[in-house]
């Protein structure tokens, strides 16, 4: 990504050590919300909000909370924030294998396990591969070894040239929207990670198109047409995310979901299923 394009995605990145109130007002702005848009809706005065962004004004740890819970920052953000005011985190992050995160681990694996035959996976904020079900492994034939040793990055195996891009048959389609996707998580959650992954995926060459393959556009949404073994494979996706999480781990997954988008996909992902190990 060229220097221009990298200021795009990463204001304030100049700043080694900012203060809570360029944190905000960095966060208002990336919100594109104005000081008297966000006072609104924090129920306090634009100037009260304006001392707070200069720093002639340190905010409660309450008053805080509040700002930041208006402005939607994630989880793992609120807690930055909060530490650079002077207090203690509020949101927990455990492992996902934690003894806290039994009852939430056992309730993705069962929508996981329940989605089946249909792929589903779930990942975490860097697209890391954390679980998936038993329909997701017949799609992974002929991946290159070194692109499926942990941790696995669900988005570098997409797209890399060894990984299922050469099966991909809208591969330039797929290719846009998950590029758009992983941009736009940039703009929601600043987490510079994600323009390192950006860099790597754009740096990947695209195999040539196959003009025997026809490009059928969906009517309803970008699908996933991938080759198997069982015939060419046409797949919607769908994303579920935990609707009040309070801890930093859980907020930030995701699970992935597939499903078939005609008659055919279904019966070619029963005969994937179904294939010997």
């Amino acid at each position: 990504m060229d220097a221009v394009t990298r200021s795009r995605y990463c204001p304030g990145m100049a700043h080694i050590n900012p203060t809570v109130g360029e944190y905000l007002r960095e966060w208002r702005q990336r919100r594109r919300l104005s000081q008297l848009d966000l006072a609104c809706e924090a129920e306090i005065s634009a100037r009260h909000l304006s001392f707070i962004e200069t720093g002639r004004s340190r905010p409660s740890r309450d008053m805080l909370l509040r700002l930041l819970e208006q402005l939607d920052v994630p989880l793992r953000q609120r807690n930055v924030l909060l530490l650079a005011a002077g207090y203690a985190p509020h949101f927990a992050e455990h492992a996902l294998t934690d003894s806290a995160m039994h009852d939430a681990r056992a309730a993705i694996s069962s929508i996981l396990k329940a989605h089946e035959p249909f792929p589903a996976l779930a990942i975490d904020r860097h697209w890391t591969l954390v679980l998936a079900n038993g329909a997701v492994t017949p799609l992974l034939a002929g991946v290159a070894a070194h692109l499926l040793e942990p941790p696995v990055n669900v988005l570098r195996l997409s797209l890399h040239p060894e990984g299922l891009a050469p099966r991909i048959l809208n591969l330039n389609e797929w290719r846009t929207h998950l590029l758009q996707r992983l941009r736009l998580q940039y703009d929601q959650t600043a987490d510079p990670v994600l323009l390192v992954l950006l860099d790597e995926l754009l740096s990947y060459r695209l195999p040539p198109l196959n003009a025997a393959q026809p490009q059928a556009q969906s009517p309803i949404a970008v699908p996933l047409r991938l080759q198997t073994a069982e015939g060419a494979l046409s797949l919607l996706s769908a994303t579920m995310v935990f609707g009040t999480p309070l801890d930093v781990t859980l907020s930030e997954l995701a699970m992935e979901t597939f499903l078939p988008a005609d008659a055919a996909a279904v019966a070619i992902l029963n005969r994937l299923m179904s294939r010997p190990a």
